[in-house]
């Protein structure tokens, strides 16, 4: 192992699902669905959100830019497994996985940040209504998004160029379904201990750190919705937040426990389904979340609805 200094490697093989021959048509058409459900769901709130002018505002700024990277997310990973199972072509370039992995985790980072930005968004409204068309002004919000942006950007290019430098001198097979870090540090034959120790001082900065804060947020927002005395006010107060609250548990439940789980033998088939939740389930029902249960995307709905029937 510690003689594998060179990387000849061109190509890695993308084991993907196991699954029996008969069902990889059906397996195929699944995937397509997920895929074609969460691009026209967010699709949709990104259209929304640029075309109705009631919707332009602070939160459904952040939304707007939640929902882009939730497309991003799964074109990177879901249209090459696709075509796995649909011409039986595992393979894929040393350059095209490096590439997969710069932009999964670049959607991912900007997706956590986002979320982050969403929360204190949610905090200002509520413990500090009077202050918030001051403090959530359109500068601040765009300062905002465009840190969340930058630090995926820069983060994910730090780990794509670490990976990149990296010897695969005894095994090209990728179990997962798409390029991982966690797969490729494995496959390396290099010594891993400087990049465990890279990787856990990013994941507190990058995972920890804002999850903390979310979590100290809406801390904040519960006791102060509970001080309110209407038991209308409260619920209204409660209500804007639930949306929020709810993408943040179906994102950050599989991925803390991918995370915290220990290893074991059918470590591998489970971590491919825990990574199916949050790159494709979870983009999927962001959309379902924040209309079914927001009356300003609702509205927003139907005078688009209005408008094409006048057209």
């Amino acid at each position: 192992m510690n003689n594998c200094t060179s990387n000849t490697l061109k190509e890695f093989f993308i084991a993907g699902f196991e699954i029996l021959p008969n069902g990889q048509i059906l397996l195929f058409i699944v995937l397509l669905l997920l895929y074609l459900f969460t691009v026209m769901g967010n699709l949709t709130i990104v259209t929304l959100v640029s075309v109705v002018s009631q919707l332009h505002t602070p939160m459904y700024f952040f939304l707007c830019n939640l929902s882009s990277a939730d497309i991003a997310y799964i074109t990177v990973t879901f249209p090459k497994l696709m075509s796995i199972y649909l011409t039986q072509d595992h393979r894929i370039t040393f350059r095209a996985c490096i590439t997969q992995l710069y932009f999964f985790l670049l959607c991912g980072q900007a997706d956590i940040f986002i979320l982050t930005c969403m929360a204190y968004d949610r905090y200002v409204a509520i413990c500090k209504p009077l202050q918030y068309s001051l403090i959530m002004n359109k500068v601040v919000c765009s300062v905002m998004v465009a840190f969340s942006w930058l630090m995926g950007i820069l983060n994910s290019l730090l780990h794509a160029l670490i990976a990149s430098s990296l010897p695969f001198c005894h095994s090209h097979e990728i179990d997962h379904f798409f390029c991982d870090l966690k797969t490729l540090n494995t496959l390396s034959g290099s010594n891993s201990k400087n990049r465990d120790i890279l990787t856990t001082v990013q994941s507190i900065f990058i995972g920890c750190l804002p999850f903390l804060f979310i979590v100290v947020s809406y801390v904040n927002i519960i006791s102060t919705i509970l001080k309110i005395k209407s038991s209308n006010g409260r619920l209204k107060a409660f209500s804007s937040c639930t949306s929020h609250l709810t993408t943040v548990v179906l994102f950050y439940g599989p991925i803390i426990f991918l995370y915290m789980k220990p290893e074991s033998g059918t470590s591998r088939a489970s971590d491919k389904l825990l990574s199916i939740l949050y790159v494709a389930v979870v983009p999927m029902v962001n959309p379902l979340v924040y209309s079914l249960r927001n009356k300003d995307v609702l509205v927003a709905i139907s005078k688009i609805k209005q408008y094409f029937k006048k057209v």
